[in-house]
């Protein structure tokens, strides 16, 4: 019974992939009571990258609404059909958000619990911060890029993180579109260059501070 399941507490971690060549995003995994509760029983799997979090709210991998959605929360570095993916079903009930009917389509066929969360914690999680929505910009991705062994340097580009969005300047007006180049510095720690890249970004009007890109 889903009014029997304590409350848990989800939270979200960007995880950059050991397996470069497979995908550069970082992946989006959800954590529940600070556990990675999906590599316990899917330990070969992967979240969904970064790249499925733009757009609309709606249309994000763990929204949800009253209606149950079945998503596939964990794939492998190949695909689902070759080696198996972890599934959940999802939807919202009053004040609650149900994760459940878990399934395990590889050959480790364990699933995690039954799960209740408090659904104002969990779209806390999930919200951004609409800072792009406030300038009538739409937010269009987020991609890291690090050094790639085995590239001569002249193809190797700065590691660091690029962010694009556009505005469109209003019915039937052109659209136009704007990006970051965010540079790492090394010997940094990492807290400190997220203060110092998100603090650029969060400044001043996103049109004034990054570069109008030609399409």
């Amino acid at each position: 019974m889903t009014d029997q399941l304590a409350i848990s507490t989800l939270t979200l971690q960007h995880r950059i992939p050991d397996d470069w060549t497979a995908d550069p995003w970082a992946e989006v995994r959800p954590l529940i009571g600070g556990v990675d509760v999906l590599k316990e029983v899917h330990p070969e799997g992967v979240a969904l990258s970064c790249r499925y979090w733009t757009g609309p709210a709606e249309s994000w991998p763990l929204a949800v609404t009253e209606e149950p959605r079945r998503v596939m929360i964990s794939e492998p570095t190949c695909t689902a059909g070759c080696c198996g993916a972890l599934y959940v079903t999802m939807r919202r009930e009053g004040d609650r958000v149900i994760w459940d009917a878990w399934e395990n389509t590889s050959s480790f066929t364990a699933v995690p619990p039954d799960f209740c969360f408090d659904v104002a914690q969990y779209e806390a999680e999930l919200s951004d911060s609409g800072w792009f929505e406030r300038w009538g910009c739409v937010l269009m991705g987020v991609s890291p890029r690090r050094e790639e062994p085995g590239l001569p340097e002249e193809l190797t580009s700065l590691e660091g993180v690029d962010v694009e969005f556009y505005q469109v300047r209003g019915p039937g007006g052109r659209t136009d579109f704007y990006g970051y180049e965010l540079l790492v510095a090394r010997g940094q720690s990492v807290e400190e260059q997220v203060w110092r890249l998100a603090t650029h970004i969060l400044a001043d009007d996103p049109r004034k501070t990054a570069e109008i890109q030609e399409r």
